[in-house]
């Protein structure tokens, strides 16, 4: 059987994982691109999609966005705050199953995005409260954490939350993601997004959001023989 006492924590992607933000996302990027008379396309955000902020600040200048680093940085901030504010966030179909499930569990939670830290802090207010105890994202990657695909990010969570990496679980949607998550040494669970996420060490994949259940995060213990993440499960062909 699992220990009754994991995860210790549950460090969740924010994007496509919690709430589907990208289309948010995009929307402020296009109405940066515009308001300089430029066209973000589909295709720009297919090629920045997962990545960090200094991704997109690459495209725009190379679409002809007439802004330095932090004038850009703080526009395209200032244009997500704007597309948000004018947005009620709901959960992806599931997840906040889940998140009453960890709140009542007494499971502490994380957010840890390549995207706005204002994005995160306001998905996590959206929680039931208490549950995200701290959140990772821009503001971190402008003091010198290391954005996913880095183990760094997740690190720099479970440290803040005080737990032990190897107890915890990751929830991830994207390649960059995941590879960050197994980077750092914890199970990592993978949900459908929009770019996939091939199979490999330290990873399972489920067919649906809904899939994610306390049950299932704790039965991933891999200190449990049955886990698909013990040392033994994984070694099998």
């Amino acid at each position: 059987m699992s220990s009754p006492g994991f995860p210790h924590a549950v460090l969740f992607d924010h994007d496509g994982t919690l709430v589907d933000t990208e289309p948010l996302w995009d929307r402020a990027k296009q109405d940066l691109a515009a308001e300089h008379g430029r066209i973000w396309t589909p295709q720009d955000t297919d090629d920045t999609l997962g990545r960090p902020v200094a991704a997109t600040i690459d495209r725009m200048r190379q679409i002809g966005v007439p802004l330095d680093d932090d004038e850009m940085f703080r526009a395209i901030f200032e244009h997500s705050v704007r597309v948000l504010e004018g947005t009620e966030l709901t959960f992806i179909d599931g997840i906040g199953e889940l998140l009453t499930e960890l709140a009542d569990a007494g499971i502490p939670a994380a957010i840890v995005t390549n995207a706005s830290s204002a994005l995160a802090r306001h998905t996590a207010a959206a929680a039931p409260p208490g549950l995200v105890r701290t959140t990772v994202g821009t503001d971190d990657y402008a003091r010198g954490v290391r954005p996913k695909p880095d183990p760094d990010a997740y690190l720099t969570a479970a440290r803040r939350l005080g737990v032990d990496p190897a107890r915890c679980v990751v929830v991830e949607d994207s390649p960059a993601g995941a590879a960050a998550g197994v980077a750092a040494g914890m199970p990592t669970v993978v949900v459908p997004g929009e770019k996939a996420v091939e199979p490999g060490p330290g990873l399972l994949h489920l067919r649906s959001h809904r899939e994610l259940t306390l049950a299932l995060l704790r039965s991933l213990d891999p200190q449990s023989p049955s886990s698909p993440f013990h040392p033994a499960q994984e070694a099998r062909p």
